[in-house]
């Protein structure tokens, strides 16, 4: 009887530490598990933000590039806008200098008139 007790007793410890491991095995399996799945999701996280991170950096390039292409495009403006205000100021001037020769020549014409006709006709006149 004694016998069979101890035997019974330690079957069922045996089952009890088949059990025990068993479970303990389901734990490291399913905490396994777990621990994947969060890595997974954080590299999905972690792959996002490098994708992302690429596109920003692409678009930074895009835009130097841009900018300085605009740069170079405004200095053109700027120099072909000086072009054309210095080439109004020699209108100007021509146009000033054509009026001074303009009113010289008539003066001359005037003088010239007048010697031609003589003083005596001009204060007969």
């Amino acid at each position: 009887m004694l016998s069979r007790l101890l035997k019974e007793h330690q079957a069922k410890q045996n089952e009890r530490k088949e059990q025990q491991e068993r479970r303990r095995r389901e734990a490291i399996a399913a905490a396994t598990c777990l621990t994947e799945a969060l890595v997974d999701h954080l590299n999905v996280g972690v792959a996002q933000a490098y994708v992302n991170q690429r596109k920003l950096d692409h678009e930074v390039k895009t835009l130097q590039v841009q900018a300085s292409q605009f740069a170079k495009q405004t200095a053109q403006w700027i120099n072909m806008v000086e072009n054309f205000n210095q080439a109004l100021k020699e209108i100007g001037d021509v146009e000033n200098w054509a009026r001074s020769i303009e009113m010289d020549m008539r003066t001359i014409a005037t003088a010239l008139e007048y010697v031609h006709k003589g003083p005596a006709q001009h204060t007969s006149s």
